[in-house]
Parts: structure tokens; C-alpha cells; sequence
């Protein structure tokens, strides 16, 4: 990540192949959230909860309501690299907006 905030790709390429080499896994962050007496669990891009297209359009809603309010997302801590544009895309799906 340091890496990567730094735009140092090349660098992230080398951890990355370094990680994969020595068999490194790296455990996905998630989220998560209790209503009422359930707690729901939330990866990344996850699809797997019922009520999974509500949540992505509310999403897509707000990030409307932002973009016309002027909010920009910060993609420079991003891990990827990329265009700006994909890397608000994929922000707009993290596990902690998914919750």
C-alpha cells in the first residue's frame, strides 16, 4: 500500500510477485453491521447478501447526490493502478460503503 500511495507501481508489481512466490495471502478487509439482532457481513464487490441490489442502487443514489455536490474521491491511497475513474468505481463498492 505504501507502494502503491506513492505511485510507485513497479515497486507494487515486485511485493506483489514477491507475495505470490512465497505463497503470501492476503485476507480480504470486510465490514460489518448489526440491525436490530442481525449482524451482516460485507466484502468487497460481495453480491452474496438478499438484499444486495437495493444496497447498490442506494449506493449508486448517494454517489450520485455527492458527484453534484461537488464531493471527489480520494484515489491517490488507492492499491491499484489505474484510471481515476475506475479506481472511484471500485472505492464506491468497498466493504465499509457496502455497510
Amino acid at each position: 500500500n505504501i507502494y502503491a500511495a506513492a505511485g510507485q507501481w513497479s515497486d507494487v508489481a515486485k511485493v506483489r510477485k514477491l507475495m505470490a512466490e512465497r505463497n503470501v495471502r492476503k485476507e480480504p478487509g470486510w465490514s460489518s453491521i448489526r440491525v436490530k439482532m442481525d449482524v451482516h457481513e460485507f466484502v468487497a464487490r460481495d453480491r452474496s447478501h438478499p438484499q444486495m441490489d437495493e444496497i447498490y442502487a442506494a449506493l449508486e443514489s448517494l454517489s450520485g447526490q455527492m458527484k453534484d455536490a461537488g464531493f471527489v474521491s480520494n484515489t491517490k491511497l488507492g492499491v491499484q493502478d489505474g484510471e481515476e475513474k475506475q479506481k472511484g468505481h471500485l472505492l464506491c463498492y468497498h466493504s465499509e460503503k457496502l455497510a
